[in-house]
């Protein structure tokens, strides 16, 4: 069996989530495993269902350790449940929470663990994971050497997932938890303010960096933004000169993306930038610069001074309505 860690948010499914399940359906013909069970922890049965028609089988998590993310509790969860259905490996997305919890749920398993992977193969009855590091200069190889593994998958490596012709049962799983092994615990959560798509969840993000000289000038990527229906997204450099907030930073002191469509305007591509955005499938980029970086990754690129370039490009966007 291949286990699938899903996440989700106020009863739906992340974006992250289908993919997730693409992956295993790849690993489960790959292992001859036996089927793929999704996994959702925490009190969410609308997500739940939701996932019903993507796997063979969906085992639920609840209980008073679960109602908010505590590490420790959640591996405990993940582990058992691996435990349960005798999974062979277990994916989880390379996501902030994926990337915390894949570590802890190996360590209790005493599994291998494959890191942001770009893709799983099956090289000489083991897996292999090919990924992109340094900003995606290089592509390293790792193989898992023991007989549970456990992968994160990068955003857009996989399509996501097509609902099965019939749903899977639902099942919970009880899964005892000491509360002296829980270490951390949330005793806040802020949500953010309606109206635009969250940034690691939208599939259209627009944003601007120095390139448009002072703060005041951000109204021009917030207006295309709500044209598309896209995330705002920023650099460091911004966010620590004041102009925008740290939940817009991309990169990796910030979020990683992984939109459809990525418009940078402003931004030189730093490689800390760089690394941040490799998933999206397609970036379109706005610099004064020839030279900047960033249009060695851009799938399109605009020479010409962001304050110029902007006004004209959102009046043709509103024709199209």
């Amino acid at each position: 069996m291949i286990l699938a860690v899903l996440e989700a948010h106020d009863g739906n499914l992340k974006k992250i989530s289908p993919e997730l399940v693409s992956a295993a359906r790849s690993l489960e013909r790959m292992l001859a495993a036996g089927g793929v069970t999704l996994l959702l922890v925490g009190d969410d049965a609308q997500a739940a269902a939701a996932a019903a028609p993507l796997g063979d089988g969906v085992l639920t998590v609840r209980g008073e350790a679960f109602t908010a993310y505590a590490a420790e509790a959640w591996a405990e969860a993940v582990a058992q449940a691996a435990r349960d259905v005798q999974a062979k490996a277990i994916v989880l997305g390379s996501t902030s929470f994926g990337r915390d919890l894949a570590p802890r749920v190996a360590g209790l398993l005493q599994a291998g663990l494959l890191a942001d992977v770009g893709e799983l193969v099956l090289d000489g009855g083991r897996l292999r994971a090919e990924r992109s590091i340094y900003s995606g200069k290089v592509n390293a190889q790792t193989v898992s050497l023991s007989a549970v593994t456990v992968a994160t998958i990068r955003p857009n490596a996989y399509p996501a997932a097509a609902p099965l012709a019939a749903a899977g049962s639902v099942r919970e799983l009880a899964v005892p938890v000491d509360a002296a092994k829980v270490r951390c615990r949330v005793r806040e959560v802020r949500r953010q303010e309606a109206g635009r798509p969250e940034l690691t969840e939208a599939s259209v993000v627009v944003a601007g960096g120095r390139g448009l000289k002072e703060a005041e000038n951000f109204h021009l990527i917030e207006e295309l933004a709500d044209l598309l229906g896209a995330a705002v997204g920023t650099t460091r450099a911004t966010v620590d000169a004041g102009w925008r907030p740290h939940s817009e930073q991309i990169g990796q002191t910030g979020k990683n993306i992984a939109p459809s469509l990525y418009i940078c305007v402003g931004i030189s591509g730093a490689v800390q930038h760089i690394s941040g955005v490799l998933g999206s499938r397609t970036i379109v980029s706005i610099n004064r610069d020839a030279e900047a970086p960033i249009f060695k990754i851009s799938d399109y690129g605009v020479v010409g001074d962001a304050l110029e370039v902007l006004p004209p490009l959102i009046e043709e966007v509103r024709k199209l309505g």
